[in-house]
């Protein structure tokens, strides 16, 4: 998201690091893993095939997914990236318990995490975005007047060890190995990830061994013609090759192909009454596109046609009078979970009707910022373990045991 009143946005870092068996393989000089199953890489910065639900957890350490008490990577339970809170959280949605975290620090280093925007789980590891919080006037957090810069996307092991990292810890910048406020990190079939990389204006295609092998926007330069954004906030690899991108600031989504060109736009002619501040986009099984219409505030879901199909407003009775709601993901089940950011919770929605629904999980306390039991401070994005419904898949569709997943070059 823009660094708007009450909004964070980030820049994110790449991560690449060759993962194998989270229990098995053996360690390289450079501090990689030599990979026990290779996954193919075509070498041309090309993604593959991208969507689908069958993603599975990995067979971790602490993984009890066969079991009555749930634990690390269980699948059903719920990554959630806790923004203000400088922490990514697993928790049991059932009994509301953090299973797992990471960070708590307003500082960045070797155990924390700064303003973190987006986390994915990807078999055992944990891919998350450093995206800073910003400089405002009440600090959104004590300590941060001047803003707490971060400025990475790491991949943290199940034993909170950053595996890989990229980005410098607290630099913000365009170089090489460098990023600007990044603020989502896709974890592609291919080994790759895909990061949104927003105050430098870029979606950048990072491999293991920190080479850029695609890029769409000018570094640094904003705009709204071709090769252009404006705050980027999110990017998907779609079952077709192309990239679905949140263009936030210019109040669009766009679909691109690897030559740059766009070939799909919502809205055109660009209208505020229909999307104001992209704040994430996702392409559905059935054609639909959902997307977080952040300013506002609400979800829509639109058909082939681009006409609303489905709308979820978070403008609610005692919440937070602009919520901006920043992730909406459709689930394996038809519901759609929300980072309902500002109201400070996420929400799990059952359809009802074209203009509503039923909510049928909380997490979070409404528009009560806490660090206690159930509560969080303006949550980002949430997902669930092994559900990639809509999503990028890493696993590209195929099931089966997902801790051997090698980042590559």
């Amino acid at each position: 998201m823009k660094r708007r009143f009450l909004v964070l946005t980030t820049a994110c870092a790449m991560l690449a690091l060759a993962i194998t068996a989270c229990n098995g393989g053996s360690q390289t000089p450079g501090g990689g893993m030599t990979p026990q199953t290779s996954a193919v890489s075509n070498g041309h910065g090309q993604g593959g095939n991208g969507q689908g639900g069958n993603g599975q957890g990995g067979n971790c350490q602490g993984d009890n997914s066969q079991d009555n008490d749930r634990g690390f990577n269980a699948r059903g339970n719920m990554t959630i990236s806790d923004q203000f809170n400088n922490r990514v959280i697993e928790i049991d949605p059932p009994s509301h318990k953090i299973i797992w975290s990471f960070g708590g620090s307003s500082k960045a280093g070797p155990h924390t995490i700064v303003g973190t925007n987006d986390s994915q789980r990807v078999g055992c590891f944990t891919l998350m975005a450093g995206t800073g919080v910003p400089p405002n006037n009440p600090p959104f957090e004590p300590g941060c007047a001047k803003g707490c810069p971060d400025n990475r996307v790491i991949l943290v092991n199940e034993n909170k060890r950053i595996v890989w990292q990229y980005g410098q810890t607290g630099v913000a910048g365009s170089g090489p190995n460098q990023l600007n406020t990044p603020v989502q990190d896709t974890y592609l079939p291919n080994g790759h990830v895909l990061i949104t990389d927003q105050a430098n204006e870029r979606v950048i295609e990072v491999t293991r061994s920190k080479h850029i092998v695609w890029q769409y926007g000018k570094t640094g330069v904003s705009g709204i013609g071709a090769d252009r954004l404006n705050n980027p906030n999110s990017a998907e690899l779609l079952e077709n090759g192309h990239i679905l991108i949140a263009d936030e600031n210019n109040n669009r989504v766009i679909e691109v192909t690897r030559a740059k060109n766009i070939v799909w736009q919502y809205p055109d002619p660009l209208d505020k009454n229909k999307l104001n501040g992209a704040a994430f986009a996702s392409r559905l099984e059935n054609g639909n596109t959902l997307i977080t219409d952040s300013n506002n505030n609400r979800i829509i879901e639109i058909d082939s046609n681009k006409n609303v199909e489905w709308m979820y407003s978070t403008l609610t009775l005692g919440g937070n009078s602009n919520p901006l709601p920043t992730r909406a993901v459709r689930l394996r089940n038809g519901d759609t979970l929300i980072s309902d950011q500002f109201n400070d919770r996420v929400i799990q929605v059952r359809k009802s009707g074209s203009t509503g629904g039923t909510i049928v999980f909380q997490q979070g306390m409404l528009n009560s910022p806490g660090k206690g039991f159930n509560q969080l401070n303006a949550p980002y994005d949430a997902k669930v373990v092994g559900d990639y419904t809509g999503l990028t898949n890493p696993h590209r569709g195929e099931g089966g045991d997902a801790q051997d997943i090698p980042i590559k070059d």
